[in-house]
This record gives structure tokens, sequence and C-alpha cells, in this order.
């Protein structure tokens, strides 16, 4: 664990890449190759039935800046640059994307032992501010995440949290939503060896009254290779296998399956298997 409490991104981070991180529909492979001058060439692509969505990340490092440029399959090109540490704790991000004159934005993070802050503003003539804040240590920590559109003089995320961790164990618990939903997670570390973790998430919306229960476990069959599986209380039941083919470079696949549908259609079935 780090010194400090992160960033208010870091909340529910571990449980949230366990249950979500990875898992689509089809296949999707990522390959990295690095050039003698160290610049690295990362390609992906994600068959979704019969769509294929693919993009090419490029990125240059020089001292303590960083370039990654991205196009994609819609001809968008997104240029990230990032300054580590021009001042201690300090880290700036400029990101702009093509043909969109509107997604310049300029980030500000800042890391202490006692605090995380992290500031974003558009680069428009009514931009959308962004803030966030965490205090606390790397055992607890308390944070708030607002963003206010200066159009129109709103508040369009007003978010909270809370985290506790120890050596394996992370919990926590975020109002979302305006305070409209409550969410609580857990991650567990079993295994070390294996990467082996368990977690789960609970989500109340109050305006509709409904939870969503979703648990899920990760394993690793050999340092290259990894299952994952997901189930929640809507009977959605994923599972995927991600495997390290080449450095930095990854194979995944994932499938999902709906446990109540196959239920309908054996019990539609067995109805049918019963009519005289």
């Amino acid at each position: 664990m780090g010194k400090g409490p992160g960033l208010y991104s870091d909340i529910g981070k571990k449980a949230r890449d366990l249950l979500y991180k990875d898992y689509q529909s089809d296949h999707k492979f990522t390959i990295t190759t690095y050039s003698p001058t160290g610049v690295a060439i990362t390609s992906s692509g994600t068959k979704k039935g019969d769509l294929f969505l693919a993009d090419v990340n490029t990125q240059l490092k020089n001292k303590n800046i960083t370039t990654d440029i991205k196009v994609d399959t819609n001809s968008n090109l997104l240029t990230t640059i990032t300054i580590d540490e021009p001042a201690p704790g300090l880290k700036t991000i400029l990101s702009f994307r093509v043909p969109d004159q509107r997604s310049g934005k300029v980030e500000l993070q800042y890391l202490h032992d006692y605090a995380g802050i992290s500031t974003s503003v558009g680069l428009t003539a009514n931009p959308i501010v962004n803030f966030s804040s965490v205090i606390g240590t790397n055992l607890v920590a308390l944070g708030t995440d607002l963003s206010f559109d200066s159009k129109t003089g709103n508040f369009t995320k007003c978010n909270a949290g809370l985290s506790f961790s120890n050596a394996d164990l992370i919990a926590s618990l975020t109002l979302n939503d305006k305070g409209d939903s409550l969410s609580a997670s857990y991650y567990h570390s079993v295994n070390l060896l294996t990467n082996t973790a368990v977690g789960g998430e609970v989500t109340h919306s109050f305006s509709t009254n409904e939870n969503t229960i979703t648990v899920g476990t990760q394993h690793a069959l050999d340092p290259l290779t990894t299952v994952k599986a997901r189930v929640n209380n809507f009977g959605k039941a994923s599972a995927l296998i991600q495997h390290e083919w080449r450095p930095k470079s990854l194979f995944t696949i994932s499938g999902e399956l709906d446990t109540r549908a196959i239920e309908k259609s054996a019990k539609v079935g067995l109805a049918l298997a019963l009519k005289p």
C-alpha cells in the first residue's frame, strides 16, 4: 500500500476492477511493441458480435513528460500529455480530442501523505470544472467528488466516499448521483501468489428502490493466465480468461449468460413435455 490516501478515483477501485474490468461480450486482444528508442505502440481490438472496434496508441517518454496519441476506428485522435512532478507530489495532464474542439482539458493532481487533490477544467468559454479531494491515510480515507457546469451554473456531479484498507481487505462506501444511489463494496485478497481474490458490490437506488448485488472472483492459473467470474442478482453470469502471450500483450475471451432466461426456457420446455 502507498503512504497516502490516493485520489478519489482510488476509492473502491480494486473492487470495480475485479467486478467490471476487461469484461466484454466477445473477444479482445492487446499487442504492445517497443522500438529501439523506447517508443511504445499498443494496438487493441474488440469484437462484439459483427462489430469490430480497434485503436492504436503510441506512447513517447522524454524525462518526466509522457505523450500518448491514440487513433480509433471512428477516426478520433486523442492526445494526452502528462508532466510528472514538475513540483514534488504534483502531476499535470493536458488532453484533447480531434475533431471535437470542445474536448480540451487541463488537469492537476496533487498527492500528499495525508491528502489527494485532483482538479480539471475544460478549455472552452463555459467550461465544466471538476474537483475531488481525499483526506486520511493509506488505512482510512474520506473524499468528495464534484463537477460544476459554468454555463448553467449547476452542479452536475456531487459524490462522496469512504474507504477502509488493511493488508488483505479493502472496503468502501460511496454516495453517488447527487445522493440518489448508495454503494458498498469490498475486495479481499485470498492468496497473493496466485492472485486469488474475491469481491462484491451492493448498490441501492433511492429513486427506484432497487438493489443491485454483484459478486466476483479471480484466480491466476499461472503467472501469465488469469480467470475471472462474476454474477449479479438479476441472473447475469459472466466469465473471462486472459492470457499475456508476450509482455503487455493480452488476449481476452469473455462471455455472459442470462441464467433466468435459461431457467424460464427450461420451465416452458418442461410444461410442454408434461402437456397431455
